[in-house]
């Protein structure tokens, strides 16, 4: 029988000792060298398997195992040993015969394993010796740069940079978990993690999606949109179609917002009365429409108004005559 070099790689994301039924059974029946004691090594000498740590001369001491064994097992460290492999393989390829190399995967990263990389290295950074800038942010120092990321992601979306889209929602991620990570400082009470983030993300995609995960019936998207948004209602238990919206958002998306919550209640609100000049606009298509509003923008700064702050005031005081409407009493009040 031919001798081999098994080089088994295993995951480092996964619990020690989490093995394919092959990789166990060829740990059991083989002799296991490796460069350093982990926690794997140790779940495999519980589970009896013959383990021998081998800090130096990997390769030479691996060639006398094989004269001993006849097959053995080289247990890759984290990074996979690719240099040992590399010259591991450049000698048996001066001595034909000698012993074959073989690649084994004991276990594999799961979708999203770098997830657990990306909270490990900012646990590192926010922990003392970390980084002081990131160790001295609050929610609130950051809620500016949460709003700039999602603002460059979009902007990438809108030019069709799917490149430039994957690093931009890292940069929305790092936000998420540099967050999370912030949150677990806050007093007991108040504290909460990036498991706490996920677990409720979960939670509320199970409970939203039942045509997916409860055997609901499908139907026409149209129909799974209005059982979300039925769900959402129940969840969030509103007593306005005004509750929830983000009021920090740009002035021409909440006035877009409040109109569309306050149609889908079948609020029939007349709007204000607009001057003569603004019934002018046409709307025949975006390119007019966004001329005249341009042009709007143009004649409020030429007067010294502030057309984004005029228009936030007129979005939030129709939201007051919708809660009005509703005999909802305003939370501003």
């Amino acid at each position: 029988m031919t001798a081999r070099v098994v080089l088994l790689v295993t995951s480092p994301r996964l619990p020690a000792g989490l093995l394919s039924a092959a990789a166990w059974d060829a740990v059991r029946r083989h002799p296991v060298l490796t460069a350093a004691e982990n926690e794997l090594t140790t779940a495999l000498r519980l589970a009896g398997a013959d383990v021998t740590v081998v800090p130096e001369r990997p390769v030479d001491v691996l060639l006398d195992a094989i004269a001993a064994h006849g097959t053995v097992i080289w247990l890759a460290g984290a990074t996979g040993d690719e240099e040992l492999a590399r010259q591991l393989g450049l000698r048996l390829a001066r001595e034909p015969g000698l012993a074959e190399l073989e690649l084994m995967y004991g276990s594999w990263d799961p979708a999203g394993a770098r997830l657990l990389d990306a909270v490990a290295v900012m646990d590192r950074l926010v922990s003392p010796g970390g980084d002081p800038w990131k160790r001295a942010q609050t929610h609130a120092t950051l809620a500016q740069f949460l709003l700039e990321e999602c603002y460059e992601a979009y902007d990438a979306i809108a030019a069709g940079d799917l490149g430039a889209l994957r690093e931009e929602l890292g940069d929305v991620l790092l936000q998420v978990v540099l967050h999370a990570r912030l949150a677990e400082e806050l007093p007991e009470e108040q504290r909460w993690s990036v498991d706490d983030v996920a677990g409720g993300l979960v939670e509320k995609m199970i409970r939203r999606n039942p045509h997916v995960f409860a055997g609901a019936r499908a139907g026409t998207v149209e129909e799974i949109t209005a059982t979300w948004e039925q769900i959402k209602r129940t969840e969030k238990a509103r007593g306005s179609a005004m509750d929830g919206i983000a009021l920090a958002q740009p002035a021409l998306a909440l006035a877009a917002k409040v109109l569309q919550r306050a149609s889908r209640a079948g609020v029939d609100l007349p709007l204000p009365a607009a001057p003569q000049g603004l019934k002018d606009v046409c709307l025949d298509s975006e390119e007019a429409l966004g001329a005249g509003l341009l042009s709007i923008v143009a004649r409020a700064q030429a007067a010294g108004l502030d057309a984004e702050a005029a228009l936030r005031r007129a979005a939030l005081s129709y939201a007051g005559a919708v809660r009005a409407a509703e005999g909802v009493a305003d939370p501003s009040d």
